[in-house]
């Protein structure tokens, strides 16, 4: 039966990751400790993987990115903190490695993985810990590593904009489905709505995170009867669709209705789109730190990246 880095760990009384940096020839190991490692790996009869030995002579990382099976990895949302990623890895000279949704066949060695969202993240987790992988998410958790935009400041940040152009009737176009970055962003935005006085009033409406999922959304509510004066879409995607859609309903922006995306993409994707900007470099940044801090063992920290407004003309005082 193979021996594993835990047995290892547990006969020499050291963690797993001490044993992985002393069959991976870091310096960093204490010389007795060293010697204690290697004794009980041959005590046990303990052969290193050939394949991981050869990927610790390659790169001092591997890390691995898993995206659960329901992203749209073909968003332009996805993209961006892909590109954001690889370059943060380049820059440190770490192996970066995608993952396929489904680990039962995965078999390439990492020191450890990036989650991104946190869609079953218990399942997630406890995969990666019987593997013993040292995992970070790329959202917002509780007890484990995690770096994730101020989506619930955010979301605040839009409606206070919303309000101080005097808009007080409202819709916010928000997302189906357990994303935690939705959810928080539609939070800070009733949050700071419902508490702005009786003469505010807000609707949400949900629906796919797309441009077409958008687009349905906006044009259903404006034939179901509704004539809010601001806009806030949960993602610049939608943000686009629900745009076009006023367009064909002859609904001029901004005059007759402000409108409002987040995440950042509004240059590429509509220009004169406000948004509620995200800061992905800085977002890639803060998770690639995270999983080196991983891999040392140190305690985990939940970072959160602030957001900011970047406005345009499709925002103005709402109409009398």
């Amino acid at each position: 039966m193979k021996i594993t880095i835990s047995e290892i760990a547990a006969h020499a009384g050291v963690s797993t990751g001490t044993v992985s940096r002393v069959i991976n020839g870091h310096s960093t190991v204490a010389k007795a400790t060293r010697s204690k490692v290697l004794e009980v790996m041959e005590q046990l009869g303990y052969e290193p993987d050939p394949v991981a030995r050869e990927l610790s002579m390659r790169s001092k990382h591997a890390i691995g990115m898993w995206v659960g099976a329901g992203e749209n990895r073909l968003s332009p949302y996805f993209s961006r903190v892909w590109r954001a990623l690889i370059k943060e890895m380049q820059d440190r000279a770490i192996q970066f490695i995608e993952m396929p949704p489904d680990l039962s066949g995965w078999r390439r060695p990492l020191n450890a993985v990036l989650i991104f969202n946190s869609s079953f993240l218990e399942q997630r987790l406890n995969v990666l810990a019987e593997r013993e992988l040292p995992s970070v998410l790329i959202g917002r958790g509780t007890g484990i590593s995690c770096v994730a935009p101020d989506d619930v400041g955010g979301g605040r940040l839009a409606a206070n904009t919303l309000l101080e152009l005097g808009h007080r009737k409202v819709l916010h176009l928000s997302v189906l489905g357990d994303s935690q970055w939705h959810a928080d962003r539609a939070d800070g935005f009733a949050e700071v709505i419902n508490a702005a006085g009786a003469d505010v009033s807000l609707v949400q409406m949900r629906g796919e995170q797309s441009v077409l999922g958008g687009y349905r959304l906006m044009r259903d509510a404006w034939l179901a009867g509704q004539r809010p004066s601001g806009v806030f879409c949960a993602t610049d995607e939608m943000a686009v669709g629900a745009y076009g859609a006023l367009m064909d309903l002859g609904v001029r922006i901004p005059e007759a209705m402000s409108m409002l995306g987040f995440d950042g993409l509004a240059p590429e994707l509509q220009p004169g789109l406000a948004t509620i900007a995200q800061d992905i470099p800085q977002i890639a940044h803060e998770a690639v730190s995270l999983v080196l801090e991983a891999i040392e063992q140190r305690p985990p920290r939940q970072v959160v990246v602030p957001v900011h407004l970047e406005a345009g003309p499709s925002l103005a005082q709402a109409p009398n």
